[in-house]
């Protein structure tokens, strides 16, 4: 298979301004020593506040030469860029044994990120039946919210006993 050409966008998000920049260099060092993954033009932009936050944001833009297919979904799955675009080749084919491949480690992933869903659900349920042993408090809902807590009934006049 012919190499791949392809131009992605990698963003980071968070806090402080110089963490941002650190963290977007790593994200550029791991890339570039992802095997079948070439940098051939780099751009990286000064992070910048976002806006009614204390957050900031900074991104790079990336021209990258791939190896192949695999190197793709690396860079895909891997990095998760905001946006990859192939540029060449215009046409790319592919055998069995090679879609086989790339949906294989489609599915593989797939898996991965239901089992780490799955586990957070267990652990969060698990940690709110805890807190709700140890601070029942918590979970009470407030009277505002919750009108049938105190509502009081209004005896009822019986027409039938007026005395005349």
């Amino acid at each position: 298979m012919e190499k791949i050409s392809a131009s992605l966008i990698l963003e980071i998000l968070g806090r402080p301004k110089e963490n941002v920049s650190a963290a977007l260099q790593t994200v550029m060092e791991k890339l570039s020593q992802e095997k079948g993954v070439k940098i051939l033009n780099k751009t990286l932009h000064e992070p910048m506040p976002v806006e009614k936050s204390d957050l900031f944001t900074s991104f790079a833009e990336v021209d990258v030469e791939l190896d192949s297919i695999m190197a793709y979904l690396v860079v895909i799955f891997g990095h998760m860029p905001s946006n990859i675009q192939i540029t060449e080749p215009e046409k790319i084919t592919f055998n069995n044994i090679e879609l086989n491949e790339i949906g294989n480690a489609i599915v593989q992933r797939l898996h991965h990120y239901d089992a780490v869903a799955k586990n957070v659900v267990v652990e969060r349920n698990m940690y709110a039946k805890k807190l709700r042993e140890v601070a029942p408090y918590l979970f009470k809902k407030p009277d505002s919210q919750n009108p049938v807590a105190k509502t009081e009934k209004k005896p009822k006049k019986n027409k039938k006993s007026k005395k005349s």
